[in-house]
């Protein structure tokens, strides 16, 4: 027998998985089924929702000046949590007094009362507020939800499937269970050895004071020049593949996975006047296929299930929504969000400084998602990594490979990195060697209307990376980040914040930016074909290197730009191309080489189908 059988088995003895009669809908995530009338809850999640508290109460207690407020006003609990907060005020002599229950609500007063109810005696001690609120029975609905949250105060609650939505999306940690005595008292237990599994940690490490979170980072980001400037750049290359024989092993991995897209870049500069999420890239398929086909693709392969969260903006949220009904048959379970107009936290991304490795702004929206709840579901249903997917690249993938060397590692933020076209860098891609570089060696294209196809030397010079803007995040991370707060922090390195954080650096076919039509072009043209929603580079181009494109402003909306190409050449051998005026292509027409068309003011140029232009400058019809 397993351990896991053995700890589903101790709860089904204490009758935590039986619910009420009523299961309100925000609790269906938790519950397995019905049983003469009774919701039954699922006690694999509600294993995965207690490990997930334990883990935040373990983490906050590391900080001796931490204090917890246990709140309780069923008296058949009060002698176990007696015992529980002894046990656990006597671990500490100095977090005696801030250690500490009540068997009554919190209140608005500053200072310390005392006072006689009909049945029993409240306390109202020390006048710090708490880290953290553990709430037993949260079916008296207390104050203590709306006061905690008004403060900013991490909830840790048992909840029931009767529990009212306004109460239930105020806590931070929830435990879905029956609150039996039985539960209670093994959830007494666990806390109790988890903080004397921390005090005896602390106590092995040598006497002194142990620095808060916030002291060990504010100490990190003050000295200069230390390895937290630097970031560990693995080559695509080095990863080792996931196993194909095993594909419950990939199943188990891939089923850890939520892609997180942003769909707010929109294609204006383009003339199209929706999302670029929703622009024609190759064969009428359009970014946001390219993603869904792909989730689908390892869904049907490995038996999977991973969600699409997308988050739009007011502004193209509605189109996002109607776009979407053309999947309504597809395996694939899609959540789209309305952002608002603010995002929470938006520290995790300030810009300016250039000792950040800061990765996009669409992380801000990533984390305002996550503080809307979601991340509780997400963990909750065992997701522990996020994909958060740059808008503007169509290229960006789901990669199981990418994905099983974080696992593999412990890996908890990775941003993936592309080289510069510099030849020390080539050689270092070829050389297959990992090594460490300074956080101002990637360039942070953090719109990336600056960074197209057709980008200079002059553009990348300095850098030896460019940032893709697509982040793979570890999801119990954020949540020990964002409830200790740390995402609060005024002047913090991204890569600060977390113990074990790398770059991969992928090929440059990987990173396709969609920004202007000599992107789509690009996209569109035979160098370029997809298969199951990636897109896959033709085997006869030789360069590493994708030609560099510049069309002239007559090409720059996309209506002019479909008009002036009966087909897109071939440029599968092309170097270079640059196009001014007012220029017409015909059909099956090849480009090698460098290629210069610039038609003179009042003339009007046009390519026959058919002919091949190898390193040509073509000012008039005579050139041709």
């Amino acid at each position: 027998m397993t351990i896991h059988s053995v700890v589903i088995q101790k709860l089904l003895t204490t009758n935590a998985h039986i619910g009420r009669q009523v299961a309100t809908h925000h609790f269906k995530q938790f519950t397995y089924g019905f049983r003469n009338r009774q919701s039954i809850i699922d006690s694999d999640k509600t294993l995965i929702c207690l490990r997930n508290a334990l883990n935040f109460l373990s983490c906050l207690s590391r900080d001796p000046s931490s204090s917890f407020l246990f709140i309780n006003t069923n008296p058949l609990f009060q002698p176990i949590i007696d015992e529980m907060t002894s046990r656990v005020t006597s671990l500490s002599p100095e977090r005696a007094s801030s250690l500490w229950k009540m068997r009554g609500f919190l209140t608005n007063s500053c200072s310390p009362k005392k006072f006689r109810s009909r049945h029993k005696k409240l306390v109202f001690a020390p006048t710090k507020m708490p880290d953290c609120v553990v709430i037993f029975d949260t079916e008296r609905k207390s104050s203590v939800f709306l006061e905690a949250e008004r403060l900013g105060i991490p909830i840790v609650a048992l909840v029931d499937s009767s529990m009212p939505w306004e109460y239930y999306k105020k806590v931070t940690y929830p435990i879905p269970a029956n609150d039996s005595v039985q539960f209670v008292y093994l959830i007494c237990n666990m806390i109790t050895k988890c903080l004397m599994l921390e005090k005896k940690k602390d106590g092995a490490k040598g006497p002194g004071k142990k620095a808060t979170i916030k002291d060990q980072v504010e100490s990190t980001s003050e000295s200069e020049g230390s390895a937290s400037d630097e970031v560990l750049v693995v080559p695509y290359e080095n990863l080792a593949p996931m196993s194909c024989a095993d594909v419950a092993e990939s199943k188990q991995l891939l089923d850890k996975l939520v892609v997180v897209k942003y769909n707010g870049a929109l294609g204006k500069n383009m003339g199209f006047g929706g999302p670029k999420s929703l622009i024609e890239v190759k064969n009428g398929s359009t970014p946001l296929d390219l993603i869904v086909n792909q989730i689908q693709s390892l869904n049907s392969k490995y038996g999977c299930n991973i969600p699409l969260l997308l988050m739009n903006p007011k502004n193209t949220h509605n189109d996002i929504v109607k776009a979407l009904e053309k999947y309504s048959t597809l395996d694939v379970d899609i959540h789209p969000f309305e952002q608002g107009e603010h995002t929470q936290h938006e520290s995790f991304v300030s810009e300016g400084c250039e000792d950040k490795w800061q990765s996009s702004k669409h992380g801000a929206h990533f984390l305002s998602l996550m503080n809307s709840g979601t991340l509780d579901v997400l963990l909750a249903q065992g997701k522990e990594y996020a994909l958060v997917v740059n808008p503007d690249n169509v290229a960006g993938v789901v990669d199981p490979k990418i994905l099983n060397h974080l696992a593999q590692n412990s890996i908890e933020y990775c941003s993936e990195v592309t080289p510069t076209t510099s030849n020390g860098l080539i050689n270092f891609m070829a050389s297959s060697l990992q090594g460490m570089f300074k956080a101002s060696d990637i360039m942070n294209c953090l719109d990336l209307e600056d960074f197209t196809s057709d980008h200079s030397e002059k553009s990348v010079k300095g850098f030896k990376f460019i940032d893709t803007r697509s982040l793979w995040l570890n999801l119990k991370a954020i949540k020990r980040l964002v409830d200790t707060s740390a995402l609060n922090l005024d002047n913090l390195s991204t890569l600060k914040l977390f113990e074990n954080s790398i770059g991969i650096s992928i090929p440059q076919s990987r990173f396709l930016p969609l920004n202007c039509t000599s992107d789509l072009f690009l996209l569109q043209s035979d160098l370029y074909s997809f298969t199951e929603g990636m897109f896959v580079r033709n085997d006869a181009r030789v360069s590493p290197s994708d030609p560099s494109i510049a069309l002239g402003p007559e090409f720059e909306k996309i209506s002019d730009f479909k008009r002036r190409f009966e087909t897109i050449p071939s440029i599968v051998k092309l170097d270079s191309l640059e196009v001014n005026g007012d220029v017409w292509f015909g059909a099956d027409i090849v480009l090698k080489g460098k290629v210069v068309i610039d038609a003179s003011p009042g003339l009007t140029l046009r390519i026959p189908g058919g002919v091949v232009l190898e390193d040509e400058e073509i000012n008039d019809p005579t050139d041709i």
